[in-house]
């Protein structure tokens, strides 16, 4: 059983996406040992406690540096017992002491196909704004390993969507949640739960026949 802490900072879409596959029993390698959010209000920590998982508030304010808050943030998951960290939402900046302490145990959900419309300052609804603006035909969203660089890190799964010719940055947000968001990452936590991520270099193995979604 790898038990998971999934860290969040708004309404948890991700986050109650993972509850709703491991009632449905689509993880069963998998338990939940915390989420942890850095807003006090956050809808996420609401979903939790719904699901029965202990909800942890972290402010980053009561520490006096980033560092000092990734060292709280990684003591309290190897307190909870947690061997992977899932960023659903998570609007904080992961420096070295987490870093280091879950190299290649935590994982990240992105909005877009990973090289595109990612990196510094590309979350939200900037990401789909972007993709309308340059015009593109199909977007998606990517699931990948969190290195020191930004949405760098080996790429795990990745699901494309078609972007319709009216769409608005709000539509498409909601399409690639719905069709590729909700489904890569609980998919994603699936297989690491059961070992089936090799990494090799900067890349991922994963044998077709793992799989349990259609890509």
């Amino acid at each position: 059983m790898t038990r998971v802490g999934v860290l969040i900072s708004g309404g948890g879409t991700n986050l109650q996406a993972l509850i709703d596959a491991k009632a449905a029993g689509k993880m069963p390698n998998v338990e939940f040992a915390c989420v942890v959010s850095n807003r006090k209000k956050a809808y996420g920590l609401e979903r939790a406690k719904n699901a029965g998982i202990e909800a942890l508030y972290l402010p980053t304010v009561r520490f006096e540096s980033g560092e000092a808050y990734n060292e709280a943030l990684r003591d309290l998951l190897l307190s909870r017992g947690v061997e992977l960290v899932v960023l659903a939402g998570y609007l904080v900046v992961l420096q070295k002491p987490m870093l280091e302490t879950f190299r290649n145990r935590i994982i990240n959900i992105h909005p877009s196909l990973i090289p595109s419309f990612c990196g510094d300052g590309f979350y939200g609804l900037k990401v789909h704004e972007e993709a309308l603006k340059r015009g593109v035909k199909v977007t998606g969203a990517t699931v990948h390993f969190v290195d020191d660089g930004t949405d760098t890190g080996p790429i795990i799964l990745q699901k494309a969507v078609y972007i319709h010719p009216d769409d608005t940055p709000e539509s498409l947000q909601l399409r690639v949640m719905q069709q590729a968001e909700w489904k890569l990452l609980p998919e994603a936590v699936r297989l690491y739960s059961e070992g089936k991520i090799e990494i090799c270099d900067n890349r991922t193995v994963i044998r077709p026949e793992d799989l349990e979604i259609e890509l």
